[in-house]
């Protein structure tokens, strides 16, 4: 079984970069499309990005869009979400999802469509 382990959160001004880390572990997920979600107190998973299995093809959320970039090392089993230019809306608790489906051409944008999940970083973005 799969096990994700996000790291790389933590407390930044607006404006700051930061990378988030996504570790996989007990199996291999270059054949799997991984993604990132976040999630604020009593609200919705929101999509944030996610990387096709080829690693070729990304897609992002209009608020991630042009500030954030995914991508994956296949070798090293990782997953990352590089963010630049930090807003305090982009403060939540991230989450590295993988679909699990082995090479699925389409990538998903909904929480529904990942089955494996980590337990999310948080990312606090001060004003």
């Amino acid at each position: 079984q799969v096990q994700l382990v996000e790291s790389g959160g933590g407390l930044v001004q607006a404006g700051d970069s930061l990378t988030l880390s996504c570790a996989a572990s007990g199996g291999s997920i270059a054949s799997d499309n991984m993604a990132w979600f976040r999630q604020d107190p009593g609200k919705e998973r929101d999509f944030v990005a996610a990387i096709k299995y080829t690693g070729i093809s990304t897609f992002y959320a209009d608020s991630a869009q042009g500030r954030f970039t995914i991508s994956r090392d296949t070798g090293k089993n990782m997953v990352y979400l590089r963010m630049t230019s930090l807003r305090p809306e982009d403060t939540a608790v991230y989450y590295c999802a993988a679909d699990g489906l082995k090479r699925r051409e389409y990538v998903g944008r909904f929480s529904g469509e990942y089955a494996i999940w980590g337990q999310g970083t948080q990312v606090t973005v001060s004003s």
